[in-house]
């Protein structure tokens, strides 16, 4: 029979209740079956993740990367304040009172500058204008011009055992290792500005925060660290290390900021901890008479100096071991140094041998073994990359 107009409705009302009920069916699906095509959703930008800006020491250069304090370092990224400066490596010689000018790419002395008694480290200045020789026992900083490599007149400093700046640049700190000072001078002229005095004995190495808002130190002859407050100018922790005779040497934050290394010569290894709650630290072993620690142009690995058996661990900071060991052919003494702007040499001073040590940092090869004068120490490689020195033997950010 034929179907009323009614039927006929009730009928497309039905087909529609079924196609809304089925539950493969989405609503877009029942509008094109009844022949409307559905929008089409614009796609979705994908989001850049925002990385959480880091409240630096008032005054120091912002962070360029929360997840690496090194990231300025780059192979040969150099600052135009030192880009024409020529390459040279400057060797203090404890006992020669001088200081060697090592040509990198001939491998040859090609000059010795008479400075002040017992130079212990050549240090960048903040500005990266100029290289500051540490005479201990001459109670004196000798300035080197890095563009001309020639010593100015010396500047009255008592007991400077090494030398830091703080990360905004306002302060040299000088580690008065035997007055148990740690002392805040001004940057350019070295004038006193604060005396802290500490109650442990031979303060001598230190690094710095991420945000730079305070600094750990080792204390060589008490076997114990500080934890310094930088804007206070203020210890603000102490502890001692659990090994009987500990003798803590080089000090350096790890990449993401979390961790501190601290290489300690009586324990063999390094000593890990967390600055931020200054907790109890774990030893890593790496070798006999730990003493320098050096982080790889790229960030992932760090060169350990293990003085008491001439040779060098590569530490890896992801896996958290030792991955690689090289042995100086002959042996040595590898005490302290840094890498070549490159990123592919790594140099480091022969203490008890008169020599300096090139070594190739991909293979782990002795590239030259360089004759230098007595005791050599805290030798800086010259320029690095960076924006800033924090101090020592040449710590960039």
């Amino acid at each position: 029979m034929p179907r009323t107009l009614a039927q006929r409705a009730l009928i497309a009302c039905a087909a529609l209740a079924v196609l809304a009920a089925c539950g493969t069916e989405t609503k877009d699906g029942a509008t094109e079956a009844l022949g409307t095509k559905a929008a089409v959703p614009a796609p979705v930008k994908p989001v850049k993740p925002v990385r959480k800006r880091v409240q630096g020491l008032p005054g120091m250069p912002p962070v360029l990367d929360p997840k690496d304090v090194y990231a300025a370092d780059r192979p040969n990224r150099l600052s135009p304040v030192v880009k024409d400066f020529p390459s040279r490596v400057y060797v203090p010689n404890t006992e020669s009172d001088t200081v060697s000018v090592i040509d990198p790419k001939t491998y040859q002395v090609v000059e010795t500058l008479h400075v002040g008694r017992q130079p212990q480290h050549v240090v960048p200045s903040w500005d990266m204008k100029t290289l500051w020789v540490n005479n201990n026992r001459g109670h004196t900083l000798t300035p080197i011009d890095p563009s001309t490599g020639k010593a100015g007149e010396p500047v009255e400093v008592h007991d400077p055992y090494n030398l830091y700046f703080t990360p905004n640049g306002r302060y040299a700190v000088v580690m008065a290792s035997l007055d148990r000072e740690l002392v805040f001078r001004d940057p350019h002229t070295m004038e006193r500005r604060k005396t802290v005095p500490v109650s442990c004995y031979g303060v001598n190495h230190a690094d710095f925060s991420l945000d730079g808002r305070y600094f750990i130190v080792s204390c060589e002859f008490s076997g114990e660290l500080l934890k310094v407050d930088t804007e206070k100018m203020k210890v603000i922790g102490q502890q001692k290390l659990p090994f009987d005779g500990a003798m803590p040497q080089d000090v350096k934050v790890s990449p993401d900021g979390k961790r501190f290394y601290v290489a300690d010569m009586m324990a063999d290894g390094m000593w890990v901890l967390d600055g931020d709650t200054f907790g109890k630290p774990t030893l890593l072993p790496t070798g006999r008479g730990t003493h320098g620690l050096y982080v790889s142009r790229d960030s992932r690995e760090m060169y350990v100096s293990n003085r008491g058996e001439g040779t060098v661990s590569v530490f890896d900071f992801t896996r958290n071991r030792i991955t690689r060991k090289w042995h100086l052919p002959q042996g040595g003494s590898p005490d302290m140094g840094g890498v070549s702007a490159d990123g592919k040499v790594l140099w480091l001073s022969g203490r008890y041998n008169s020599e300096v040590y090139a070594i190739d940092t991909r293979t782990g090869e002795q590239l030259a073994r360089i004759k230098v004068g007595s005791g050599p120490h805290g030798l800086a490689v010259y320029p690095q990359p960076g924006r800033y020195s924090l101090g020592h033997t040449g710590i960039f950010r």
